[in-house]
């Protein structure tokens, strides 16, 4: 198998594991992706996936293919970093994952100033509660909220700390109001973990439960309750009062890119507007 497009279509199937969301990311009819799939097969005298409940699973000779045509997809990425970089100009198209919150309070108002700057530049913001993977290409850089691990191709730095705190709308009272949560797909991050606490010592039922801090942010504006609210988001808010002075939680913000397209013009370009945005709305290193 030495066609990128058929190594592409490959790695499409592998990391979504069905053929139509394969077809969502390659931008072309299921169909496609099928009879592609059934010629790569054919080419190749061997089986690389099986259905496995409902979904398309790597057979061992899948695995030997995918492995191979990730090393090429590294090799073809690095290659057109160095092409595109060489002249040092910041153009082309840049993606950078976050959480939504992030992404819609913070970043996207911003997005003129950085266009302003580069006109020929393309940003492509993904919000995104879930961790988007960097090795997979789905994206040129990432915002996280904790340390990443096991990451060897992959450049991290933290570059600020979010303080959480309690927050409810003004015109209520916040020991009347019941706990707006996280949903238990969440369950694993800090401030849900908090959350859930709060709601057991309340013995109160949530009437609410959202995968992302912008759902909690818009439930409590609307007054059905209190919650955990990162403060350089909602002490802006002018509908909000914190409840206490004093922060609740904090999580640091973790930065990643990876390491062969970190020299690019374009990701320096962004890295830098990035870091600049999060330090006007209070989010920085310390």
């Amino acid at each position: 198998m030495q066609d990128w497009d058929d190594l592409r279509y490959t790695l499409a199937i592998a990391r979504t594991g069905t053929l139509s969301d394969a077809a969502r990311r390659l931008r072309v009819h299921e169909t496609t992706v099928a009879r592609r799939l059934v010629t790569i097969e054919a080419r190749l005298g061997t089986r690389l996936f099986e259905r496995v409940g409902g979904a398309l699973r790597a057979t061992s000779a899948g695995d030997i293919a995918i492995a191979r045509a990730e090393r090429i997809e590294r090799d073809v990425a690095s290659m057109q970093a160095a092409i595109s970089g060489a002249d040092g100009e910041v153009a082309g198209v840049v993606r950078l994952t976050a959480v939504p919150i992030l992404i819609n309070r913070v970043f996207v108002p911003a997005v003129s100033i950085l266009h302003q700057a580069y006109p020929r530049l393309r940003l492509e913001l993904i919000a995104e509660p879930r961790d988007i993977s960097l090795t997979s290409r789905d994206a040129d850089i990432a915002l996280r909220l904790a340390r990443p691990r096991g990451l060897n191709t992959i450049r991290t730095r933290r570059i600020g700390r979010i303080d959480y705190a309690v927050y409810a709308a003004h015109d209520r009272t916040p020991d009347g109001l019941p706990w707006i949560g996280y949903d238990d797909a969440m369950s694993g991050l800090p401030q849900a973990q908090w959350l859930s606490a709060a709601i057991r010592r309340s013995k109160r039922r949530s009437p609410l439960a959202t995968n992302d801090a912008e759902g909690l942010l818009q439930a409590v504006n609307a007054g059905l309750g209190k919650s955990l609210l990162p403060c350089a988001i909602a002490d802006r808010e002018p509908l909000l009062c914190r409840i206490a002075k004093a922060p609740t939680l904090s999580r640091e913000l973790w930065l990643l890119v990876h390491a062969d397209m970190r020299p690019l013009a374009r990701i320096t370009a962004v890295i830098e507007w990035a870091e600049q945005t999060l330090r006007q709305a209070g989010i920085s290193a310390r």
